[in-house]
């Protein structure tokens, strides 16, 4: 990824973007700032694009829930995902709580948000697909102790995933469910190893946890079987309705106007709607 912000620290209203000094009148629009972390589990340096809400002060009292971008590179979705949070917490809005956005720049996403396939074409076409399992260790072990020392956390953690990242949320939320407690899956790949995440047991819930799923008119997805995203993000949905939990709420929204490449944007601004309600 190419770095184009300056590591410092910034305030979204009065700096936005990229930094390009043109004459001695000009001064930088900053969203955010970077910080990299040494993850011993994937014997990789990481990249994170760090989006500090207004009135951020790490002298002050107030904590912050935090939200983890997957696709988080700055040409991915860090800038447009950051931007729908900070309208919606302007004033007359107000809809969702002030957030820390860490966007986790991709380095190998086939590999790090598949699990090991069993079907041979898909190997041969993703060769280094497989090691989600070390991703999730990084996420728990590394990933979040960082963030909490380092900022002005609450508890309250939020995941995003779109395709491959969702099929990496998905697999979070079913096996270590306790990592978050809002899941946004937008367009899940759920056509991965033939479908066989639908086949696991998830695991038990002990705390509330909101789910929203979004599929837009996407159709065949590019798997050896035949998969429907539509019918796919679907069984997700009644999939997690069977556990029948009063930890769990689950929503489903169908975006007909979207398709698979324009959906995440208008996917996580109804998914604010629908987890943080009017009341």
């Amino acid at each position: 990824m190419r770095v184009l912000l300056p590591v410092i620290f910034m305030t979204f209203l009065a700096h936005f973007a990229f930094s390009q000094t043109t004459d001695d009148n000009s001064t930088p629009f900053v969203l955010g700032r970077i910080e990299r972390i040494k993850s011993t589990v994937l014997s990789e340096d990481r990249v994170l694009n760090i989006y500090l809400p207004e009135g951020y002060n790490p002298k002050d009292t107030i904590r912050y829930p935090v939200v983890y971008l997957l696709d988080g590179s700055a040409d991915e979705d860090f800038i447009h995902v950051t931007g729908i949070f900070q309208f919606n917490n302007f004033a007359w809005i107000d809809r969702v709580p002030k957030s820390i956005i860490v966007g986790i720049a991709n380095v190998d996403r086939k590999r790090d948000f598949t699990f090991e396939t069993t079907i041979e074409s898909e190997k041969k076409k993703l060769p280094t697909s497989g090691h989600s399992e070390k991703f999730i260790r990084f996420l728990e072990q590394e990933l979040q102790p960082f963030i909490e020392k380092k900022f002005k956390t609450k508890s309250s953690k939020t995941l995003i995933g779109q395709s491959l990242a969702a099929l990496l949320a998905t697999e979070v939320l079913l096996k270590k469910p306790a990592l978050f407690d809002k899941y946004i899956i937008i367009s899940p790949s759920m056509w991965w190893d033939n479908g066989s995440l639908f086949n696991l047991k998830p695991a038990a819930l002990h705390k509330k946890t909101d789910v929203y799923i979004a599929v837009g008119k996407e159709g065949l997805a590019p798997s050896a079987q035949p998969h429907v995203m539509e019918v796919d993000a679907n069984l997700l949905f009644e999939k997690l309705q069977q556990i029948k939990s009063p930890l769990l709420q689950v929503h489903f929204d169908y975006l007909p106007g979207e398709d698979h490449a324009t959906i995440t944007h208008q996917a996580v601004f109804n998914a604010l709607r629908a987890l943080y309600p009017v009341k």
